[in-house]
């Protein structure tokens, strides 16, 4: 059996996006039918940065349902001009994860590869929730660009967006005041955009 070309798969992540956008779009129409198809296609993704970030299985599962509650009342405001689909999804969710993480009074997520964290097995056993997130947004682009960071803002911005940390917890794991943290991630994006910009 043939292996599918690079462009293939391209073609295959290309596909998924436009049609995850679709369906976006049409739920701010009130289609209830589309609304099912992006939660097909999302829901397993958002779950993984549910419980990554709330660190329990019964809580994302919860979360999970408040967040498509959410996408229900605001995919009108889906503009896939500006954003991504599964990026304009997942930032939903990982906020509500976080909102939820500090109405309970749960401490920040342990470091990634500490299975201590989770009440069971991972939602799937391939890719962690920070692989999900970006795997149909050009993730060897961003990988690359990220390599290009130092090691501080690098770990910044993995920790703030993909461990659901806040920026006070990540400037307490890092050790410097809560300015100096800000100021490095947002250098990091304009970094990290410019990039990506360049790379594409």
């Amino acid at each position: 059996m043939a292996e599918e070309s690079p462009q293939a798969a391209d073609e295959d992540a290309s596909t998924r996006r436009q049609r995850l956008a679709a369906a976006l779009v049409a739920t701010g129409l009130a289609d209830k039918s589309a609304f099912a198809r992006v939660y097909r296609m999302s829901s397993a993704k958002l779950y993984g940065v549910c419980l990554r970030i709330c660190g329990e299985r019964q809580a994302a599962e919860d979360v999970l349902q408040e967040v498509y509650l959410i996408v229900w009342r605001r995919a009108s405001s889906f503009d896939p001009l500006r954003s991504s689909p599964i990026t304009w999804l997942a930032t939903i969710a990982r906020n509500r994860a976080i909102d939820w993480r500090r109405a309970h009074d749960r401490p920040p997520p342990a470091a990634v590869g500490d299975d201590a964290a989770f009440d069971g097995d991972r939602p799937d056993p391939a890719p962690a929730a920070d692989d999900a997130m970006i795997v149909d947004e050009e993730a060897d682009r961003l990988r690359r660009c990220l390599t290009l960071l130092g090691e501080r803002p690098r770990r910044a911005i993995s920790t703030a967006f993909l461990d659901g940390l806040t920026y006070s917890e990540v400037a307490q794991r890092e050790g410097v005041p809560l300015a100096t943290m800000k100021s490095t991630v947002r250098r990091a994006l304009l970094e990290l955009r410019k990039c990506m910009r360049h790379d594409a």
